[in-house]
C-alpha cells in the first residue's frame, strides 16, 4: 500500500518518473510506424493516405490526452496533499466522461467526417481510402479512452513503471495482426490497407485488458477505492470538465490544424504527402522523451504545489528542461547523421529519400525546440490554470495557420518551407509559457 504520495524533485526522481512514461509513449508510436512500414509495402499512395488517416485519429487521441492531463493534474494534486481516498473518486468520474466523449467522436466520424474529407482531398481514390479506413479505425476510440484514463491514474500516483505492461502487450499484438491482416499471413485474410485499422483496434483492446489485470493484482483498485462508490457526483464531473475542457479544446485545435496542414500538403501531390507522413513518424518516435518529460512536468509541478512548496517549481522545471533537451540533442544528432537508415524502412525509392532529407533537417530543429517548449507548456498545465494553456494554443495556432496557408497554398513553396511552420508553433508556445511561469501569476490559482 502506498503510504506517502508526495514527490521529491531531484534528477533521480524526475528520471524515475519520465523513463517509464517515455516507454509508454514510445510503444504507440512504434505501432503507428509499424502500420506505415507495412502500408508502405502496398505503394506510395497507401503511405500517403495513411498520413491523413493517422492525423485524423490523432485528433481524437489528443482529445483523450487533454482529458488525461486534466484528470492527471487533479490526481497529482490529491497525491501531493496525500489524500488517496479522493483519487479514486476523481478517476471514476474521468472514466465516465471519457466514454461519453469517445462515442461522440464515433458519431461525428460517421456523419460529418466523410463530407469534410471528400470536399478537401483532391484525389478521389485517396479520399475513399481514407474514409473507409477511418470508419473502421474509429471503433477503437472507447478502448483508447479507457486506456488513457488508466495512464492518468498511474502517472498521477507515480506508478509509471506499470505502464510498460499494457504498452508492451499492445505492441506485440499490433505487429502480429498488422502483418497478418494486411498481407494475409498466419492463416488470416489479406485485407490490405484496412487490415491496419483492425489490427490497431485489437491491439488497443489487448493493451487495455493487460493493464486492467496488472492494476488489479497490484491492489491499486483497493488502495484508491476506484470502483467502490458508483454514485455520480455532478460537482466532481464539473471539476474534471473545468480542468480538462480547455486542454481538450487546446489539443483538438492543435491537431485539427495539423490535419489542415496535411490537406494543404496533399494539394502538392502524393509524394509530398508520403514524405510528410514520415515526418509525422519522426515527430512521434524522436519526440518521445520530450513528451515524457512534459508529462512529468505536469505531474510533478502539480504535486509540489499540492505540497505547498511553490518556491521549488521553477528550479524543478529547469531540471526537467536540462534532461529533456539533452535527450533530444542525442536523438536529433543520430537522425541527422543517419537519415537514410530511418527513411529506408518505408521501402521507397532513392528519389523519395532525397526529397525527404531536407525536410528532416527542418524537423530536427523543431524537435529541439519542442524538447523545452513542451516542458514549459505542461508546467502551466500542472498549475491547474488550463485556460491559460488554451489562450497560448489559440494565439500560436492563428500564427501557424496563416504561415502554412501563405507558404503552401498562396506562394506554393516546397514542403520543406511548409514544415518550418513547426518553428513558428514552438516559438509561440515557449515564449508565452515561459513568461507566464516566470511571472508568478500561477501562485494565485487554486485547484
Amino acid at each position: 500500500m502506498i503510504v506517502d504520495l508526495r514527490l521529491q524533485t531531484g534528477y533521480k526522481q524526475i528520471l524515475g518518473m519520465a523513463m517509464p512514461i517515455s516507454l509508454a509513449i514510445l510503444v504507440p508510436q512504434i505501432n503507428y510506424i509499424t502500420n506505415n512500414i507495412f502500408l508502405g509495402g502496398l505503394g506510395e499512395q497507401s503511405l500517403a493516405a495513411a498520413g491523413i488517416t493517422g492525423v485524423y485519429y490523432l485528433i481524437f487521441a489528443v482529445i483523450a490526452n487533454g482529458l488525461n492531463n486534466g484528470v492527471q493534474t487533479l490526481i497529482a494534486r490529491k497525491a501531493g496533499e496525500n489524500k488517496p481516498d479522493e483519487i479514486g473518486h476523481v478517476f471514476f468520474h474521468g472514466v465516465w466522461i471519457s466514454i461519453g466523449i469517445a462515442f461522440l467522436g464515433i458519431a461525428l466520424t460517421y456523419t460529418v467526417a466523410p463530407i469534410i474529407l471528400r470536399a478537401t482531398i483532391h484525389n478521389t481514390a485517396t479520399a475513399n481510402q481514407v474514409i473507409d479506413f477511418t470508419l473502421i479505425r474509429i471503433w477503437g476510440l472507447p478502448l483508447l479512452y479507457l486506456y488513457v484514463m488508466r495512464n492518468a491514474l498511474l502517472v498521477g500516483i507515480n506508478q509509471t513503471k506499470l505502464l510498460i505492461w499494457g504498452t508492451l502487450a499492445e505492441t506485440v499484438v499490433n505487429i502480429f495482426f498488422d502483418y497478418g491482416l494486411i498481407y494475409g499471413h498466419f492463416g488470416l485474410p489479406a485485407i490490405g490497407f484496412n487490415g491496419a485499422a483492425y489490427a490497431s483496434i485489437i491491439a488497443e483492446g489487448s493493451g487495455l485488458l493487460v493493464i486492467f489485470v496488472v492494476i488489479h493484482f497490484k491492489g491499486i483498485n483497493k488502495t484508491f477505492s476506484l470502483f467502490e462508490d458508483w454514485k455520480i457526483n455532478f460537482e466532481t464531473i464539473r471539476q474534471v470538465l473545468y480542468k480538462s475542457s480547455p486542454l481538450i479544446l487546446q489539443y483538438a485545435i492543435s491537431i485539427i490544424t495539423w490535419e489542415y496542414f496535411y490537406i494543404l500538403i496533399e494539394h502538392h501531390g502524393d509524394r509530398a504527402l508520403a514524405v510528410s507522413n514520415t515526418m509525422r513518424n519522426i515527430f512521434g518516435i524522436f519526440g518521445v522523451f520530450s513528451w515524457a518529460f512534459a508529462a512529468t512536468a505536469n505531474t510533478m509541478v502539480s504535486n509540489v504545489i499540492g505540497q505547498r512548496k511553490p518556491e521549488e517549481v521553477l528550479p524543478l522545471i529547469r531540471r526537467i528542461v536540462v534532461l529533456s533537451l539533452s535527450c533530444s540533442a542525442i536523438l536529433t544528432l543520430f537522425l541527422n547523421f543517419f537519415p537514410e537508415a530511418f527513411l529506408s524502412l518505408y521501402e521507397q525509392d532513392q528519389s523519395f529519400i532525397a526529397e525527404a532529407i531536407p525536410v528532416i533537417r527542418i524537423v530536427s530543429v523543431a524537435l529541439m525546440m519542442m524538447s523545452f517548449s513542451a516542458v514549459w507548456l505542461n508546467a502551466v498545465t500542472g498549475t491547474g490554470n488550463t485556460l491559460v494553456n488554451l489562450i497560448i494554443e489559440s494565439i500560436t495556432i492563428v500564427a501557424y495557420s496563416i504561415y502554412v496557408y501563405l507558404v503552401l497554398e498562396t506562394w506554393n513553396m516546397p514542403i520543406t518551407w511548409g514544415w518550418a511552420s513547426e518553428w513558428v508553433y514552438w516559438t509561440g508556445m515557449f515564449s508565452m509559457s515561459f513568461w507566464y511561469m516566470r511571472s508568478g501569476r500561477w501562485k494565485e490559482k487554486n485547484v
